[in-house]
């Protein structure tokens, strides 16, 4: 783990990068979770998905060994906004292929701050 690049588009190890996270270290922000979470999808890693979901909001499965599985690409964040000091947003697109067809996926996430960790708690799709 300690020599291969991070998913998320850091260009540093994933070990020094979201490899950290994955392992337990909490995400100081909103934006590097959600980075962490791309790379989880990237990965395979639904416990640490699930972990970092809002208890609220959290699906019973993620079905990340159903085939087709996703040929994730590549990360691009377009903006992290601080709400206040326990809500953000961070707008993001990341390309993928599904059976050999190009797609991406535009997306503003929201985040909240419980008990000091931030959490996925949803997003809206955009065109």
């Amino acid at each position: 783990m300690s020599g291969a690049l991070c998913p998320c588009g850091s260009v540093r190890a994933l070990a020094d990068c979201c490899g950290r996270y994955h392992a337990g270290e909490p995400a100081p922000d909103s934006e590097r979770l959600m980075r962490s979470r791309y790379s989880a999808y990237v990965l395979g890693l639904e416990d640490y998905l699930r972990a970092t979901w809002h208890p609220d909001s959290c699906p019973a499965s993620l079905g990340l060994d159903v085939p087709p599985r996703p040929q994730w690409l590549g990360l691009t964040v377009k903006a992290h906004t601080l709400l206040d000091t326990t809500h953000a947003t961070v707008e993001f697109v990341a390309r993928y292929k599904l059976n050999g067809r190009a797609f991406k996926l535009h997306e503003v996430s929201r985040f909240e701050q419980l008990d000091g960790r931030w959490l996925y708690v949803g997003g809206e799709i955009r065109e």
